[in-house]
């Protein structure tokens, strides 16, 4: 036979359910049915290096994908237990949208009540991720100012996230002009 055509469909057709049965006995169902599949597609590309008795060699193909099965779902099983060993009791349970919803409120609220200067630095520093370095050119002020306030107007988000009830209306010192503006 020299059209490889012909000599593929009659070695698929010889020895595909040997392959399928080996496959199966080492793997589920759907897993031995992708290996003999791919066994055959290797067999397909090495058309030319296939050995005289065959059947051993397609054997051994399947059996090193079967391997590479095992390894790969033997790394993704670590992973698994790798991020499991991360999580935490608290983790697992479930959450009520309902107290997000309102530890996002009482976080904004807390914003809305600092001055326009702390609301900077903050804003600055943590959603616009400049170093505070950057953040003092921004100000134009030297950084070891700009270190101070922002240390003073973490202290002062740190206080109105723990006072329950700050309306921004409420907060004294409160000025009304913008963030943007110099305090």
């Amino acid at each position: 036979m020299d059209d490889p055509q012909e000599r593929f469909t009659e070695l698929y057709e010889r020895h595909y359910r040997s392959v399928l049965g080996y496959a199966l006995m080492r793997a589920e169902p759907d897993t031995a049915e992708d290996v003999a599949s791919e066994t055959f597609l290797v067999a397909w590309r090495r058309l030319d290096d296939i050995p005289g008795l065959p059947l051993p060699w397609l054997l051994g193909v399947a059996r090193n994908l079967l391997a590479k099965q095992r390894g790969a779902r033997y790394r993704g099983r670590t992973l698994i237990d790798r991020i499991a060993s991360f999580t935490t009791a608290a983790d697992q349970t479930g959450w009520d949208v309902a107290d997000h919803v309102l530890d996002r409120q009482s976080a904004l609220a807390a914003l809305a009540s600092l001055r326009a200067g702390d609301l900077e630095a903050i804003t600055l520093v943590t959603w616009q991720g400049l170093t505070p370095d950057e953040a003092a050119a921004v100000l134009g002020c030297s950084t070891r100012t700009f270190n101070v306030r922002l240390h003073r107007a973490r202290t002062r988000l740190a206080g109105a996230m723990r006072a329950p009830g700050r309306s921004r209306a409420g907060v004294p010192g409160r000025r009304s002009h913008s963030f943007l503006e110099e305090t």
